[in-house]
Formats: structure tokens, sequence, C-alpha cells
């Protein structure tokens, strides 16, 4: 016989032995576990840092910055002037502001002019059901004409703020950096197209200056590019988080233009399912295109006294002026006819810019992940690092921390709140960061205990399969219901499919295994962690559950890395086994020891205080017809102070100004108040139709005032100050039933004709409710002012007092 000969193997590596136990089938086995290990922590460390940074606001520019240019020291000093107070629509104070704000338009030189009229909320164009919200509203409307223009681009912001509050964030912060990005737009050149700065009224009783400027202002004729300036908080890096639709053209020139571009698809899919609005609604509405940016974090101060201008981060000023500036520039030169695009983009955020792609190609990389996840379970099974029972049994198991971490952040969360129970009056708490810490140790304690369970049985092959495998179909799943958010789960399945494929056609005990893995992570850390990042200020701690879900996400992608970490019992059995299981455990053990103290740390910290009051609800109501009056509140677990006034629990349908729900509610002393007085103009009937005309009179300074009509009768259209709305046929048999809603009323009242038609039978009395409001409880008799640990919360009825009268007519 002759020397037996040596087999050669080509392709794929021959599958390891059935001896092998599965916990030892792994994506990678380098030699030197420990350096490998490092070495990826410390890759991942250096491209998680790398991004975060990329989050930091600027450093705001000295008021001596060139004259070209943003600076936050120039634009703070009109935040000074406009937030020195609370300037409520209608109010002496807003006048003042309007005041200040045109002198500096004028001062540069623009064509400039007060946008004088009553207007109806956004959307309530007609067919409002049940009622309407209108305002009186003075915009201010400067204009720098083009030298050849293609259309008009709009800088929007607000200048009046909620009566709870001076607003040096929202919107002191977009008002000032309108007001330099004009001066720095003053200094040089004319743009090719016209730039118009608006500078709207009452947005936050009811986006009336807004509806006003877009559906009826001369300028707005023809539409344009809107770029809207908001804030909704004190600090935290600008984000672009609300687009018109198909925008695949903006957010190219939103890439290339802003300086420091943070948005994300994502956060404009979040923004659309929900109920919140801003200016940027009005001009939606009237189907201008454009872009609407804030800063978000640091939200405690949100619509309170505490929106001072020294709660601003200047920083995050120079990151709005400098993305303003360089926008207006970038479309200024642009062919604004060109604007034009057939669908949605996809983009979000990496060191150094933005990432940005067709919408077309989100389904297409979905399914394209799909298919690379199957062909890695596939060459996984091929190679025997996973049978198809435990690549079947990953799958299922990859389950339980995608379920189990947000769960457990809304539990852990739920016990805070139950412990500090203000919180529930908060949209963040005012230091929220080791809460959103705590969230964050908690899913890592979660995910490696799954880990450290699962691991011995199924195998890391098998669980790292089943892990993208759940990112793979929640792709498919966004990109056919939430398109813009479809990348946070295709990119990091795609980029582990391959980083997995990579590894397995290498030399298992090589280097390139642990390189390819490595950079899939890094892959969905690139993506994943901001996004963690940013879903706390936006959602708030309340949804803290969806960041949680996220950071789990991001750790079922790094998982062959977490392999790393693992220590490895190979074929040993007895106590050495029972040792590597043990140390396998320490990871999880330590990860929920820091989140119950970080949670604990974020209690002791946290505490509510002067300088951090507790928030807490109470508005004043009387009948002055009867002489009765209530205190009320919105609370639904009353703070200790609020519950010296309220006892029980009521409805206000005899003040249907105030909403409909149920209040905590208590007797209060009668205030010498009068209500607003409604003149009967005139009253003619034709055939079944009856038209009434009334003036509502305030008798005293008020923010805001409210006709509602009771009996048998339906209203079909309703005019105000001369201006006709048409409303959808609404039968007020419920008391109170159609109701308007006037904001910053004129001193000579608000003239309103009703026409309205009987139903059923057509008898019995018609009856208005006239109800105005003012704020601030002070001078009430009854009142005890709040200790300084106690707070208002931010809601546009907080100090709230409201007298109301019936007029049968």
């Amino acid at each position: 016989m002759g020397a037996p000969t040596t087999p050669v193997t080509t392709g794929t590596p021959p599958r390891p032995t059935r001896g092998v136990p599965p916990a030892d089938r792994a994506l990678t086995r380098p030699r030197r576990r420990l350096l490998a290990a490092a070495a990826a922590l410390v890759a991942l460390a250096a491209v998680g840092a790398g991004s975060l940074l990329d989050l930091r606001t600027p450093t705001p520019k000295p008021a001596d910055a060139p004259a070209g240019e943003f600076s936050a020291g120039r634009a703070y000093e009109d935040v000074q002037v406009i937030a020195a107070r609370t300037h409520v629509a209608g109010s002496p104070a807003n006048d003042q502001v309007r005041a200040h704000i045109e002198q500096q338009l004028r001062g540069l030189g623009l064509e400039t002019e007060v946008q004088d009229t009553v207007a109806p909320e956004a959307g309530q164009l007609s067919g409002a059901a049940g009622g309407a919200t209108f305002a009186r509203v003075r915009n201010v409307v400067a204009r720098l004409p083009g030298t050849a223009s293609t259309g008009r681009i709009f800088l929007v912001a607000h200048y009046d703020s909620v009566q709870t509050g001076p607003g040096g964030n929202d919107d002191a912060a977009g008002t000032s950096a309108i007001l330099e990005v004009a001066r720095a737009l003053t200094t040089g050149p004319h743009p090719r197209n016209d730039i118009v700065f608006v500078l709207t009224d009452a947005e936050e009783a009811c986006l009336c200056g807004a509806s006003a400027f877009a559906a009826s202002h001369p300028l707005a004729a023809d539409g344009g590019v809107v770029l809207n300036l908001e804030a909704r908080g004190s600090t935290g890096p600008v984000i672009m988080f609300e687009t018109s639709r198909n925008n695949a053209k903006l957010v190219d020139a939103f890439g290339r233009a802003a300086p420091h571009p943070v948005g994300t698809s994502f956060a404009v899919e979040i923004y659309r399912a929900l109920p919140n609005d801003t200016d940027f609604t009005a001009f939606l509405d009237q189907k201008f295109v454009g872009l609407n940016s804030a800063y978000i974090d640091g939200g405690a101060i949100y619509h309170t006294p505490l929106d001072t201008p020294a709660a601003m981060d200047r920083g995050s000023l120079q990151q709005h002026g400098d993305n303003a500036l360089g926008l207006a520039r970038e479309f200024g030169e642009t062919d604004l006819a060109d604007l034009g695009s057939g669908h949605d983009a996809t983009y979000f955020p990496v060191p150094g810019g933005l990432v940005r792609y067709p919408g077309t190609l989100t389904l297409p990389l979905a399914l394209l992940a799909v298919i690379a996840v199957a062909a890695l379970g596939w060459l996984t099974r091929r190679q025997g690092r996973a049978s198809i029972g435990r690549l079947a049994a990953g799958f299922g198991l990859a389950l339980v921390p995608i379920v189990a971490a947000p769960a457990a952040a809304q539990l852990l969360w739920l016990a805070i709140t139950t412990i500090r129970p203000g919180y529930a009056e908060l949209l963040d708490p005012y230091r929220p960061i080791w809460y959103r810490l705590a969230v964050l140790a908690l899913a890592v304690a979660i995910l490696f205990t799954w880990y450290a369970l699962t691991r011995r049985r199924i195998g890391p092959a098998a669980l790292a399969v089943g892990g993208l495998a759940w990112l793979a179909l929640l792709g498919v799943l966004l990109a056919v219901a939430v398109p813009g958010g479809a990348y946070l789960t295709t990119l990091p399945a795609l980029a582990g499919a391959l980083g997995g494929l990579v590894a397995l056609r290498t030399r298992q005990t090589g280097p390139w295994p642990v390189v390819a893995v490595t950079a899939a992570a890094a892959v969905g850390v690139l993506i994943l962690l901001p996004t963690v990042v940013l879903l706390f200020p936006a959602l708030g701690m309340g949804m803290g559950g969806v960041a949680a879900l996220v950071a789990v996400l991001l750790g079922l992608v790094a998982l062959p890395v977490v392999d790393l970490l693992h220590p490895q019992a190979g074929g040993q059995r007895g106590l050495l086994a029972l040792r590597a299981r043990r140390l396998g455990a320490l990871p999880a053990g330590a990860a929920a020891v820091a989140a119950l103290v970080l949670a604990g740390v974020g209690l002791a910290v946290d505490r509510f205080d002067a300088a951090h009051p507790a928030p807490t609800h109470l508005m004043y109501a009387m009948d002055a017809g009867t002489g009765q009056a209530r205190w009320l509140s919105h609370e639904s677990d009353p703070q200790p102070w609020t519950d010296g006034y309220v006892d029980g629990v009521t409805t206000v349908e005899d003040f249907p100004g105030l909403g409909d729900g149920e209040l905590r509610a208590g007797p209060a002393p009668a205030a010498n108040l009068p209500a607003p007085k409604v003149e009967v103009l005139s009253d003619t009937r034709s055939g079944d139709e009856r038209l009434v005309r009334v003036r509502v009179l305030p008798q005293r300074p008020v923010r805001l005032l409210t006709l509602h009509v009771n009996g048998p009768t339906e209203v079909t259209s309703a005019t105000v100050n001369g201006r006709q709305y048409d409303v959808a046929r609404m039968a007020t048999q419920k008391p109170w039933g159609f109701g308007l809603v006037f904001h910053a009323p004129p001193a000579e009242g608000v003239e309103i004709a009703l026409t309205m038609y009987p139903t059923g039978s057509g008898d019995g009395p018609v009856a208005l409710r006239a109800m105005d409001a003012s704020d601030g409880l002070d001078a009430l008799p009854g009142f005890r002012p709040r200790p300084p640990a106690v707070g208002v919360v931010g809601s546009h009825s907080s100090e709230m007092l409201a007298v109301a009268r019936t007029y049968p007519i």
C-alpha cells in the first residue's frame, strides 16, 4: 500500500464535530480571546464616542464675531428683551415685544409691516365640528428682495409666549435667531430669491398668526419654502424633526447647507403620528414645503415660569442660527421651482454629516436584509454551528429581551413616579440623566441575563442569527408602515448578516471574523446609539421603554462581540463549567445593580426645591349669575398644595370654555369680578333660519373669551368680526354644544353672527353662555401663594381665572 494522502479542502470549511457543545459554536473563536474582546470594545467605544460628540452643540460665537456670521452673543441680547417677562398674545407686554422686533427689522433697512387681522386656528378654515377657535393677531413681516427671484423663502418663528412663562426658549430663541440671520444676510449681496421674515403672533393660543399669514397674506400667495424655528426645552442639539411630504431635495439641501445637520427620517415619522402642532402646520395646510427645527432637551421648564433667558443653552441658540443662516443662503440661491420630488428621503446623522438615500430603496433594502440573514442562517447550519432546531429556538428566544426591556423600563418609571408623583406633571425630570442611564443599564441587564441563560443550550451563533432575524423582519414591517424608520433595523441587520457571512467564510481562529463582527456592530452603534440618545428628550421618561427597545436592538446586533466577553466553559464540566456560568452572570448582575443605583441617585439628586419646583395646576371659575365659584385642577393625583383647594371630582358642563372631562374641584369664595356682556345687535328669522348678531364685550383685561350655544337649535355658520366661517351642522342637544373661542380679544369686543336652525320640535329657550378668562390668582379671595418649592405646570389653563354668565336669547 502507498502512503496515506492528505485530503485537500476548498470552499466551505468542514463542519465542527458533533462533540463540540452548542456554547462553543460561535461565529468567532479567536486564539487570544481577551485581546480580541478588548480591541473590539475599544473600536466600538470610539465609534460611539464619535457619534455622541457629533450631537454636541457648537461653541457660541461672541457678539464681536464677523458681521457675516451668526453670533449667539448678539442674538442673546434680543432674547433678553423678548423674554424679559411673560408676553401672551394681546397683552401690553406682547405689544412691547412686537415694537422691538419692528424696530430691529426696520433698522436693517428691510420692508417691514404688521399684519393685523382676525384668523382661525390652523386646520379650521372650514368644517369645524362643534365650534371654532379664532384670535386677533399681529404678525411682523419683513422682506429682503431677491435679485432674480424664483420664489420665496420664509423664516418663521413666533414671538408670543404662554401665560405661565416668559418664553426665553419658546420661542425667543427662534425669534432672536431670525433677527440675527436677517442682520447677517443684509451685510452682504442680496440673494437671488426673496427672503421673508415672519414673526407670528398667537402661536401658543391657536397657531392663528401663522394661519393668517399662510392663508391670506399677499407674500404667501404663491407658496414657497418655510424654515420654522422652535424650542421645546432649554438645551440639546437642534433637530430637524418635521418636513413637508416628498422631501428628498429639501433634505439634500439640509444635509449640504446646514453646518450642524441633526435630523432623522424616523423623527419625521414620529411627529407625523403625534397630535402636536407648531406654526409649520399652518403652512403645510396651505401646501408650502419646508423644514421644521427645534431643540428639545431640558423639557422640565417647557411652558413654565422657569423658561427664562438665563435657562437657555447658548450653544443650542448658535446651532439654531448657524443652520438657519446656512439654509437661507442655500435656498436663497436655488431655483425654487426645482425642489419637487416624488418621494421622501431616508436620512440620519453620522459624524461629519447626514447620510441620506431615496425612500424608494427602503423596501428593497429591507427585503435584502431578510435574504442576507436567511443566507447567514443557512451557512450557520451548513457549517454545523447550529441546527435548524437551535436556529428556530434562537429566533423565538430573541423576542424575550425585545419585549422584556421596554416593559421593565416602563415598570421602573412607574415605580419612580409612585415614589415621586410630581413627575407625572412634567414632560421630563429636571435632571433626567440619571434616570436615562438607569433605563439603559436595565436594558443591558436584561439582555445579558437572557444571553447568559440561553447561550449554553442554544449556542451563540443561533442566538446571533435569531436576533438579526428579528431586526430584519422589523425592517420589513417598518418599511411598509413607517418607511422613514426602517433604516433603524434594516441597515444594522444587513450589516450584521454580512459581517456574520464574512466571519463564517474566513479562518475561525484568525483576526478577520472578529474584524467582521466588530464592523457590523459599529454600524449598529453608528445608527442606533444616537437614536437612543435623541429618543429620551423627544418622548420623555414616560416613554423611556422606546429607548430601551432601541438599546436592546443595538445589543442584538452586537451579540458576537458580547460573546467575546463571555467566559468559555468549552467541553468542561463540573466546577469549571459552573465557574464559567457564574462569571457569565456577572455583567448582568452588575448592570442590574447599576440600574437600581442610578435610579436611586436620580431620586436623591432630582428633588423638588425652589429652583426646581414641583409642578401644580390650579384655576378658578365663577358663575357671575349665581355667584358660585370653584377651584379646579387637572391633576389626577393632586399635589399636597393643590389638595388644599380641591376635594372631589366634577365636570365643567357649565363652563364649556374650559373643555370636557373630569376635573378635581373644590368650593371657592366668589370674587367681585364682572362677566363679559352679550349685547344682541339683531335677531332676525326667515322661515326656519334664525340669524343672531351679538357683540361679546369683556369688562376687564382678558386673554380669551368664549361663546357657546344651548337649546333646541343647530348652528350652520358663524361670522366673527366680519369674517364668515362655515361649520359642520352641529346640534346643541348636549349642554353648550356649539361654541367659539376668541384669543386676544380687542377692548371693543368681538362681533359674532350665528346662523341657526331649530331641531326637533324647536320648542324651548335658546341661551348663550359667555365666558372670559385672565391669568393670575394672587388677588383672589382665599388664595394662598405657592411655597418656594411649588411651581406651575406648563399648561395653557394654569393660573386661569374664568368668569361666565348665561344670556337667554
